[in-house]
């Protein structure tokens, strides 16, 4: 049987044995790739081309993606660039749009040339010398050559904040045009007589219930952030001092270390203590909780765990340190405790050894500052005495040491933000300085004096917003440093940055890429509960990283799980 531009298709009735499947037909014009507008010539006659799963038929194909035939966005192009007063075609849709833009930036770099118009050019300059445009059929070539984009130009999918800007220029236009403002002075200074200046011991902490504990002498008092009310918790006597205060996750009880190495635990809301214990020999400067697990390190050189519900004062005991303990916390998600002492050691253990599971051993004075980041696993970030200033970060998970920052002061205190991916660092000899930082870059938001002995002291309020600081000059310095939990989530994004980031991990999601379009996202809340939605499968895939980052004021967000 044969098949001809002329012949009749055959049918099933008429040809039972036809190896060829009913499969539908397509009529496919033999005409040039590159028809001319202004050719009068008739079309030539159709050919019948069948097909079947054996072989197949590229009638339906759009060869335009593939670079194999010009799209019609290319003619428009061309027309436009021929004939620039001519208006646009109806229907049709400009490549070169502000989201086509904002994409092709943010994945190829701000310098990579718009496809579209290059090519565009290309046949302009080719239809007017008379030859067929790069890469067209006409000469056969599948890949287009271009002009190669410079080595030191700006290729990052996941870019920092601070480039938006390079990135896409004219495309947004924010209204933060700097960084966060943050107050230079306190909102409220408290007298606080009898506060010692000991670089060893923690005599101030926030509790979630957002009530103040201090330590002063051999007093516990208990300053209700809410009333101003001063509420007197504990006498320990003549013979015995506050060296350090902690209070547990929900607020209700503070455990209170002193001078003698006792360990006692009391109940805030009635005033009542409830336990005392007796195991250390000498001082408890340093507290941490773990729900009903209360962990306390002592000169002694050692580190118990108390288990407020058992009859034993301590149920475990851990070795390591070979000088005084004097920094102590445990993760956010209570797996992991870091703890640092006048050895110039940092250790991280976990919750079922009684020897370190990490060693540090960079630091070159004591370790008192010690903080878990609340928005990534495993980063943990510390600093040093006199001799060493530096605040050094790690990654538990991996062990490895990420990045070292010199401060040029005595590092006393550190804590994270839980509203931004910023923190707070105090220092003592010589500047007696507060300094906000932007992590990952480490760069300086805020530089806040006021206190004129060593700030010793730290902690910060429930709502992430104040922290207080306490010095040997007596005093209690209350700062607004950090943006409100609503403010992130409102369309004000660039009154606090004009970048928020959201990062998670994505890890073996499958071939390929996924890409969404959301739109109609104007804060970071929606975007989570959009990806959480959409990804409820990549819980099992192990871990997952999106990296998105979200101009101030912008609606419409891309985000590539690759």
């Amino acid at each position: 049987m044969e098949n001809s531009a002329s012949s009749k298709p055959p049918t099933p009735a008429s040809t039972p044995s036809s190896r060829l499947a009913a499969a539908p037909s397509s009529r496919v014009s033999s005409a040039a790739p590159h028809p001319s507008p202004s050719s009068s010539a008739p079309t030539p006659a159709s050919r019948t081309v069948y097909s079947d799963r054996f072989i197949p038929s590229r009638a339906g194909s759009n060869l335009a993606l593939f670079d194999l035939a010009p799209s019609p966005s290319h003619h428009d192009a061309a027309a436009a660039a021929a004939s620039p007063g001519a208006p646009p075609p109806s229907g049709s849709t400009p490549a070169s749009s502000p989201y086509c833009a904002l994409l092709r930036a943010a994945l190829f770099g701000p310098t990579t040339p718009d496809r579209v118009a290059s090519s565009a050019s290309a046949c302009s300059s080719s239809s007017s010398a008379g030859a067929s445009p790069v890469g067209s059929p006409a000469t056969g070539n599948i890949f287009r050559f271009k002009a190669e984009v410079p080595r030191n130009a700006k290729r990052a999918l996941f870019s920092d904040g601070d480039d938006e800007g390079v990135l896409f220029p004219g495309v947004f236009t924010t209204r933060g045009t700097g960084p966060r403002k943050i107050p230079r002075s306190p909102y409220k200074v408290l007298d606080a007589p009898a506060l010692q200046d000991d670089f060893y011991l923690n005599l101030v902490d926030w509790s979630s219930h957002n009530i103040l504990a201090v330590g002063l002498g051999n007093c516990v008092y208990l300053w209700n952030a809410c009333s101003s009310k001063v509420t007197k918790l504990c006498d320990l006597g003549v013979d015995d001092n506050v060296c350090s205060v902690g209070w547990a996750q929900r607020g209700t009880h503070l455990a209170v270390g002193t001078n003698q190495g006792k360990v006692q635990v009391w109940d805030a809301t009635r005033c009542k203590r409830i336990r005392t214990m007796e195991s250390h020999r000498m001082r408890v400067g340093a507290l941490a909780w773990n729900s009903s697990l209360l962990s306390s390190g002592s000169r002694d050189k050692s580190i118990l765990h108390h288990d407020i519900r058992a009859q034993d004062d301590y149920i475990s005991r851990l070795a390591g340190h070979k000088s005084e303990v004097c920094g102590l916390k445990w993760s956010y998600d209570n797996r992991q405790l870091a703890s640092g002492g006048n050895d110039n050691r940092l250790y991280v253990w976990n919750q079922h050894s009684a020897h370190p599971v990490l060693k540090y051993t960079e630091h070159t004075a004591a370790v008192k500052a010690i903080a878990w980041s609340p928005h990534l696993h495993g980063l943990l970030a510390s600093g040093g005495g006199t001799a060493d200033r530096c605040i050094r970060f790690w990654n538990t998970t991996t062990n490895m040491h990420l990045n070292c920052v010199d401060t040029g002061s005595q590092v006393c205190n550190l804590v994270w933000s839980k509203n931004v991916n910023e923190l707070v660092s105090t220092h003592g000899y010589s500047q007696n300085q507060i300094i906000v930082w932007r992590y990952p870059t480490m760069s300086k938001l805020a530089t806040l004096t006021g206190h004129t002995y060593r700030v010793l002291y730290l902690a910060i309020s429930p709502d992430g917003q104040t922290i207080v600081t306490g010095a040997g000059d007596e005093t209690l310095r209350f700062w607004n440093v950090f943006p409100s939990p609503k403010s992130q989530s409102s369309d004000s994004l660039s009154s606090i940055g004009a970048t928020s980031f959201v990062r998670s991990y994505i890890r073996q999601l499958g071939a390929g890429a996924l890409m969404y379009t959301m739109l109609g996202l104007n804060n970071i809340g929606q975007l989570m509960m959009l990806i959480a939605s959409k990804l409820e499968y990549a819980k099992e895939a192990g871990e997952f990283l999106v990296q998105c980052p979200i101009p101030a004021g912008v609606v419409s967000c891309t985000v590539a799980l690759l």
